[in-house]
């Protein structure tokens, strides 16, 4: 990792080589944080680094496996070497698989959990002892409108978003005489390598049918609601949870 001469802020973005991780890494980078790409692919994290850093940003790749206690703390213990601080984290990293309830493997259960929840307490604690040192911090985790509305197949998935939106609240309260505020961002359907894979055409079709915006959502479009949640800005905004999902949570009957 590259040192940390500048005094410039660090925001380490978990699962932020790809996709919606990928998007954050960028417009954190380009709103001048020192962005740590971390990845459980070092080399998909290092290749993000290296095309920040070629657009004129400060950028490092990280490996992380949120699914594991001691990588996450392998990775906060390089971070507080090389850095010496953590002032953004974005938990994005996650997982998901569905399947249909009465069916639903109890070792998917428990892999979705320890990293979609687990992972995001962990490193949670990690990064919220560093943002003490400066009383000032920003934990964003991406949690999902599967957290907020049940959908079919989303046995895991969804009940660990619930969970994410729980423990942000739970963050929210404890760390707020700190400095430090914690929020999540639930993205409706997003068009991104991991939704082209795991979205049926049925799938879809259903979210066409119920998103008021009639579409997916974008990369950016994620990304741009993190970006303000870990600005300046934004420092009187705790223990929320915001629908980045064109309508879908707040939708019912679309037709009259």
């Amino acid at each position: 990792m590259n040192q940390n001469n500048s005094g410039a802020r660090v925001a380490l973005v978990t699962g932020g080589a790809m996709g919606i991780g990928a998007a954050i890494s960028s417009q954190l980078a380009a709103k001048g944080f020192q962005v740590l790409v971390a990845d459980i692919n070092v080399e998909a994290a290092r290749k993000t680094a290296d095309e920040l850093v070629a657009a004129g940003h400060s950028a490092a790749p990280l490996q992380i496996d949120v699914g594991n206690s001691e990588s996450i703390a392998q990775a906060f213990a390089a971070v507080e070497k090389d850095y010496g601080r953590c002032d953004v984290l974005v938990n994005n990293a996650g997982i998901a698989k569905t399947f249909p309830f009465l069916e639903f493997p109890l070792d998917n259960w428990l892999l979705t959990m320890n990293i979609n929840v687990t992972g995001v307490m962990l490193t949670g604690q990690h990064a919220a002892r560093l943002m003490l040192k400066h009383k000032w911090g920003r934990i964003i985790n991406i949690s999902s409108i599967s957290g907020i509305r049940a959908g079919a197949g989303r046995t895991a998935y969804g009940t660990s978003k619930s969970a994410v939106i729980g423990l942000t609240r739970q963050m929210a309260i404890e760390l707020a005489p700190h400095g430090i505020t914690a929020n999540s961002v639930a993205p409706g359907p997003v068009d991104t390598p991991l939704t082209r894979a795991v979205h049926s055409d049925e799938t879809r079709r259903s979210y066409d049918q119920t998103v008021p915006m009639r579409r997916y959502g974008s990369t950016d479009e994620i990304a741009a609601a993190v970006t303000f949640l870990a600005s300046d800005e934004a420092s009187y905004i705790t223990g929320h949870t915001i629908p980045v999902d064109g309508g879908f949570a707040a939708a019912g009957v679309l037709s009259i």
